[in-house]
């Protein structure tokens, strides 16, 4: 394969750089180095399809838009003209938040996949890395990013660890002075990541407004994450100005009306994430202008990725009413405009990058063109994005790879079997769709065994284990109503801390889960018949495979189908939020039962 140099947003230099070229090629007195022409062009500007066009660029650069057939007639030599048949022409996608280690990719990896989906711009929130491996592992993934044929824009991890050190262990410990220092470093960081703790930040607490203080003094916009509209006006009040947890139509406008960007967010629709039907009816029932409305993905795997993709949320847009150029502009001009990146991608006017999609009429990604580099042609990865991906990645250091640090001989996954007749707190789950976990109170008789017990009241035991080397401590829990058959099923990925979570109907099953996890350093596990039936390696950090995204995508294809098949009725992905101790109304960490938002620690045996 042909040697080519590696294409990353800094290959297109800054506009202060090329300005006089510019407007030499939009005059006509110098050619372009490519025309892309014959193309209907969705323009987020007007929000209108503009038949018969033409884009002349350079230097990654678009120089102007003209008449289609512009060039010819003028004689411009230009050094690639490229006749796009009367297909839509429109700027690239800008995700404005997601995690990438949701995705269980690297940062390159990543890359590839986005833009498959024409998304050429995003704005990731790596509080993930962070929580595992603190400041370090936050640059890692900015190495990483780097590295990237992607524009990736970082919004600093805010709340790491998610809550006290009261309520779990995590590896890393985000100050606000810590935070300070990576805003400062990195031209990426460009805002503040959803400040995921709003009851402690609506209460005042001092570290959390610390946190956001950072970013207001250095003129830096602040992300959220909010439930109930009860703490709309105090979390506005602290200067949040976004987020992307609106799940209704009634919590959008409350939002929209405290000054608050809303980002719909889009995902597989058995999933908690597709909030994006209920709140955009702020929208197109309570007539909201979508002004300061963007839609986002937040949480993908790497086989959701492929298939719900930015694009399949814009799309998604538009079968909830709106039409197709408003909902594109929701994907590309608003979130550029609400991290005042406008005048650089977002749109096709002269000067922005040459970030581009060719689209059919329903909107579906044919080609994608990365600073006027064409990495996407006919749904498929060109040759010139495959060398990049098999060349070009950022390698991790050896660091990276030891964060899953547990005792030689865990102790007991499975809590004692109660002497006597009682009560227990369990979690019970609700819906697949549904992010929320119910406190349920059980009364137990006596029994001989605990296979009574999880037979009768639809029990697995689940319990977390501590990872980052502080002692490996072990809480117990019972879910309930999870599904499970037989065996067990566990993850190093267990949110936000990352401790390792593990479900099981047996000891020696749970065992085995976690200590394959142990072996190959991270992953998600399916253990049946005492045997591992799928696994995802994750050695970076405990939650990145080294893979390209379509192997990562397979092996997440063959996870979820040994997953269903061992009866979970909550996904992989939900199931790593099970330890989530910020949404209601009850979660296990290492440190055992929590309360949300009461955080008030609970004993799994009722006194």
């Amino acid at each position: 394969m042909h040697a080519e140099p590696l294409l990353t947003r800094f290959s297109v230099p800054p506009l202060h750089a090329v300005t006089r070229d510019l407007a030499a090629v939009a005059s006509g007195r110098t050619p372009p180095d490519l025309v892309l022409t014959n193309a209907r062009i969705l323009s987020t500007y007007s929000e209108r399809i503009l038949p018969g066009r033409e884009l002349w660029i350079s230097h990654g650069r678009i120089a102007a838009m003209q008449p289609a057939g512009t060039a010819k007639r003028l004689g411009l030599a230009a050094g690639r003209i490229t006749d796009l048949e009367g297909g839509i022409l429109a700027p690239g996608l800008v995700d404005p938040h997601l995690h990438i280690e949701s995705s269980m990719m690297t940062a390159c990896a990543y890359a590839e996949a986005a833009l498959l989906n024409g998304t050429t711009t995003i704005f990731c929130d790596s509080h993930e890395i962070g929580n595992v491996s603190d400041v370090a592992g936050v640059e890692w993934m900015l190495e990483d990013a780097r590295r990237a044929p992607l524009n990736i824009f970082l919004t600093v991890p805010s709340t790491v660890p998610a809550t006290s050190a009261r309520f779990e262990t995590a590896g890393g410990d985000l100050t606000p002075d810590k935070i300070g220092v990576l805003f400062d470093r990195w031209p990426e960081a460009v805002a503040l990541g959803e400040k995921m703790d709003f009851v402690q930040v609506c209460e005042g607490d001092e570290r959390s407004h610390g946190v956001i203080a950072e970013a207001l003094k250095r003129g830096l916009p602040v992300s959220g994450h909010v439930y109930g509209t009860e703490f709309v006006p105090a979390y506005a009040a602290s200067g949040v100005t976004d987020t992307h947890e609106a799940v209704s139509r009634e919590i959008a406008e409350a939002l929209i009306e405290a000054g608050v960007w809303v980002f719909l967010r889009g995902g597989p629709p058995t999933t908690p994430w597709h909030s994006l039907p209920a709140a955009i009816r702020a929208v197109t029932e309570l007539g909201c202008d979508p002004k300061r409305v963007c839609v986002c993905t937040d949480d993908r795997d790497a086989e959701d990725l492929f298939s719900f993709g930015l694009d399949w949320v814009v799309r998604e847009a538009v079968r909830a009413g709106l039409s197709r150029e408003r909902a594109w502009s929701l994907g590309s001009l608003h979130p550029a405009t609400r991290f005042a990146m406008d005048g650089e991608i977002g749109g096709m006017g002269g000067g922005r990058r040459a970030d581009l999609v060719l689209l059919t009429d329903e909107l579906r990604v044919r080609h994608t063109w990365f600073g006027g580099a064409l990495m996407v042609e006919n749904g498929r990865s060109t040759d010139l994005l495959a060398h990049q991906m098999e060349t070009g990645r950022f390698t991790y250091p050896d660091a990276a790879f030891r964060t899953v640090i547990l005792p030689e001989t865990l102790p007991s996954l499975v809590p004692d079997l109660p002497a006597s007749a009682c009560k227990v707190n369990a979690i019970r789950t609700v819906d697949p769709s549904d992010i929320a976990l119910r406190h349920v109170v059980l009364s137990l008789d006596r029994a001989p065994s605990w296979d009574a017990h999880l037979e009768q009241h639809d029990l697995c035991f689940v319990s977390v284990i501590e990872r980052h080397g502080h002692g490996g401590a072990v809480a117990h829990g019972l879910l309930q109503s999870f599904g499970l058959r037989e065996g067990a099923v566990a993850s190093s990925v267990g949110h936000d801390a990352h401790n390792i979570i593990v479900a099981g109907l047996d000891e020696a099953s749970m065992r085995l889960a976690v200590e394959t996890i142990r072996a190959s350093k991270g992953g998600v596990v399916v253990v049946a018949n005492g045997q591992v039936q799928a696994q995802i390696a994750l050695p970076i950090a405990g939650l990145l495979s080294d893979k390209r995204a379509p192997e990562v995508a397979d092996e997440t294809r063959a996870l979820k189908s040994a997953w269903e098949a061992a009866g979970c009725r909550l996904p992989y992905m939900g199931f790593n939020l099970i330890p989530l101790s910020v949404i209601p109304d009850i979660r296990i960490t290492d440190k055992g039962l929590v309360t949300v938002p009461g955080m008030e620690q609970l004993p799994l045996v009722v006194a």
